[in-house]
């Protein structure tokens, strides 16, 4: 029996293979849900309207949009309006996102993380359906007098992206689920303990994926780059792995990416580390490697959609609904 997941569907695809793997997808009894990540690529409530209308059944997320870009008012109107338009599928996916996106692409100062998802999480289950008009008076959100015209017919969840200990419990204070993407396994197993033992939560895991049976290798190598390229890019998941029992892997990984780029970054990466933090190989590979997250306790694997050109040179993201 195949285990219930999620797939993050996000840059590596076009928007027609967006919608293809979608439509696709939803034909998969064990499929749980499509999320669509944000960054500097597509944009996130536009993705998913267009998702919702060829689908009937998989749940539909954010994962993530940030805190910043957007006022709680725009996410209420975005996600009311998915919502409805998909008999009440949404789920909402926040995150505090970067530094480098929020400040150098959005021109946003990058400030008050934590205090800025507590008043968004409180503000849009006030806007989100209070169905009258809303007033909130907090340190960065202010509105005042004002309601959402389109009524959600169903309650949205809020889950949220947590790297820290101080976001984690924001999560578990205000949310409805929590969003992991790159935690050793050993860590990510205690934490989800730590966490079941507090409070009844939704937990997701977001995995690197990668698989191919003809060439199972090209999709080791295609995980191991996605890796390399978090590490290497902005601070977050840097600063937090150099933490970790990885610490002198990340920092030979950082080091080579700035100092001879992607392909030689990865040569730092060893099996065992990356078999912490993605899905790769074969379908049988990739089947076995999901047991190993779902058996730690996490309630929903996401797998992170990452292609390989196969030899006609066409992305192979249809292989990935045979997990």
């Amino acid at each position: 029996m195949k285990s219930r997941i999620g797939f993050s569907i996000g840059s590596l695809l076009n928007l027609k293979n967006v919608i293809d793997f979608s439509a696709n997808a939803d034909k998969q009894a064990h499929i749980d849900s499509l999320w669509v990540p944000e960054s500097w690529g597509k944009e996130a409530f536009s993705t998913l309207g267009a998702i919702s209308q060829i689908t009937k059944k998989v749940k539909l997320g954010t994962s993530i949009i940030n805190i910043y870009s957007r006022t709680p008012a725009t996410i209420a109107m975005g996600a009311i309006s998915i919502g409805n338009l998909s008999n009440n599928r949404m789920i909402i996916g926040l995150g505090a996102s970067t530094h480098a996106i929020v400040e150098n692409f959005h021109g946003i100062k990058y400030e008050n993380p934590i205090i800025r998802m507590k008043e968004y999480i409180q503000s849009l289950r006030l806007l989100l359906h209070q169905g009258e008009k809303t007033n909130y008076d907090g340190t960065i959100v202010k509105i005042k007098n004002f309601k959402v015209l389109e009524r959600s017919v169903a309650e949205i969840p809020i889950y949220i992206a947590a790297v820290n200990k101080k976001m984690i419990q924001v999560g578990l204070d205000y949310a409805d689920g929590l969003l992991f993407y790159l935690r050793p396994l050993k860590e990510i197993e205690n934490l989800i303990q730590v966490i079941k033992d507090k409070k009844k939560i939704h937990t997701s895991l977001v995995l690197i994926t990668s698989v191919s049976n003809n060439e199972p290798h090209k999709a080791k190598e295609r995980a191991a780059k996605t890796l390399a390229f978090y590490i290497s890019v902005g601070k977050v998941y840097y600063n937090f792995l150099s933490k970790t029992e990885y610490k002198i892997e990340v920092e030979k990984i950082f080091r080579e990416y700035h100092t001879h780029g992607l392909e030689k970054s990865i040569e730092h990466i060893p099996t065992n580390m990356l078999d912490d933090f993605a899905i790769y190989g074969s379908v049988n590979d990739c089947q076995n490697q999901i047991k190993r997250f779902t058996n730690i306790g996490i309630d929903l694997p996401i797998l992170q959609v990452n292609p390989i050109k196969d030899k006609e040179g066409k992305l192979n993201y249809k292989d990935f609904l045979e997990l």
